[in-house]
């Protein structure tokens, strides 16, 4: 194999991609010296008497600066990654402590859980649905049917506190007795932590739940 189908082959499966994670360059950065290398101990060893051919010589001199490129390019991606990680993370610091609505399961510790309606605004009757971890449903409250916040107190039919634990809010909407819609909620809870995962960026709400930072609908002070 000659250095230019050997710099061909080594530069289409060292190539890494740049969509989604950053470019780590050590790999191709390792074969760009090994080029070098073979270049130099191709014009160095050659046959006098068959001497390399200038036309190809000249296509293996432009393989070499395609790799070459490819090293510097990678860098390049590698550090604007880090850049704009950097600047996410400082962005998100300022989310720490506020309040974020997501479809998500919440934990409740005792104060009231706000919660966004979502009804079918047709409907006859509308329940908010209170089920804990195991999808058990603990609670069904009767609401007005209107897009208007709800709060839930966290108290049982008797009036005692329910316990402290993760718990799902769905809503419920019926006409003329008949479910006509049923939807996760969306509920407000505090942002205690962000973190950044595989790409992604984690929020951990109070109770240790996490959700993803895309997921946020809609962002308020802690009242």
């Amino acid at each position: 194999m000659t250095i230019s189908e050997t710099l061909t082959q080594q530069y289409s499966t060292a190539a890494p991609s740049t969509a989604n994670t950053p470019v780590k360059a050590t790999s191709l950065t390792s074969d760009f010296d090994s080029f070098i290398k073979m270049l130099t101990a191709q014009a160095k060893y050659q046959d006098p008497m068959d001497p390399i051919d200038s036309t190809e010589f000249a296509s293996q001199l432009a393989q070499f600066s395609m790799v070459e490129q490819q090293v510097k390019t990678n860098e390049m991606l590698a550090a604007l990654y880090g850049l704009t990680g950097t600047s996410n993370m400082a962005s998100l610091a300022s989310w720490v402590g506020m309040e974020a609505r997501a479809n998500t399961p919440m934990y409740f510790s005792g104060d009231p859980i706000e919660i966004s309606s979502t009804p079918y605004l047709l409907a006859d009757e509308v329940f908010l649905v209170v089920s804990d971890e195991n999808g058990t449903e603990i609670q069904r409250k009767q609401i007005a049917v209107s897009d208007e916040t709800v709060s839930w107190l966290g108290l049982s039919d008797s009036g005692n506190l329910i316990e402290h634990g993760i718990y799902n809010f769905t809503i419920e909407s019926f006409k003329n007795d008949a479910l006509v819609l049923a939807e996760p909620a969306e509920v407000y809870g505090q942002i205690i932590e962000a973190q950044t995962l595989d790409g992604e960026v984690i929020l951990v709400m109070q109770g240790g739940q996490s959700i993803l930072a895309s997921s946020v609908t809609a962002l308020r002070s802690v009242p």
